[in-house]
C-alpha cells in the first residue's frame, strides 16, 4: 500500500486527484498506475485501470486471479467492474469514497450476482490516503479563491 501511496503523491504533483494503485502477485508488484485523467484527457485514466492494464501486459494475459490490488481510494463503479472482469480476488483500499465508492460506500458491486465476487477490504492506511485527498482538494479550492 505504501507503493500505491507514492503513486498517489506523484499524481498529486502532476495536478491529478491523488489516487495510486498497485497489483501484487507472489509478493511482487506486477502492475502499477495512478490517476492521469487531466494529463491524459481521458475519463478512463483511473489508477486501477492503468494498474490492471500494466499487470495484464506484464503477465501476458487478462486473468489476474492470482493477484491482489492495493489502491488508495475505494474503487468507483467503472474500476470495480474492471476488477470483476479481470478476476482479481481481493482489493485492499485506503480511504472510503462516500460519493462514488462501489465497494460498500454507495453500493457494493462485488455483492451483485455477477460471474466473479472479489473481496473488498477497506481502511488500509486510510488516514494517509484521506490526508492526501484532503490536501489536494484544499489546495484546489484555495487556488480558485
Amino acid at each position: 500500500m505504501r507503493s500505491a501511496l507514492e503513486l498517489a503523491r506523484q499524481a498529486m504533483e502532476d495536478g491529478e486527484v491523488p489516487v495510486g494503485c498497485v497489483i501484487i502477485k507472489d509478493g511482487e508488484i506486477v502492475g502499477s498506475g495512478r490517476n492521469r485523467m487531466e494529463t491524459g484527457r481521458s475519463a478512463l485514466a483511473h489508477a486501477e485501470l492503468e494498474a490492471i492494464s500494466d499487470a495484464c501486459a506484464h503477465l501476458g494475459g487478462w486473468r489476474l486471479w492470482q493477484c491482489e490490488m492495493y489502491v488508495t481510494l475505494e474503487p468507483c463503479p467503472m474500476c470495480a467492474g474492471a476488477v470483476v472482469n479481470s478476476r482479481i480476488p481481493v482489493v485492499y483500499f485506503g480511504a472510503s469514497d462516500p460519493k462514488s465508492g462501489a465497494c460498500g460506500s454507495v453500493f457494493d458491486l462485488f455483492a451483485l450476482p455477477l460471474n466473479h465476487h472479489p473481496k473488498a477490504v477497506g481502511g488500509m492506511l486510510a488516514e494517509e490516503s484521506a490526508a492526501l485527498l484532503k490536501e489536494f482538494f484544499r489546495s484546489l479550492r484555495d487556488s480558485r479563491a
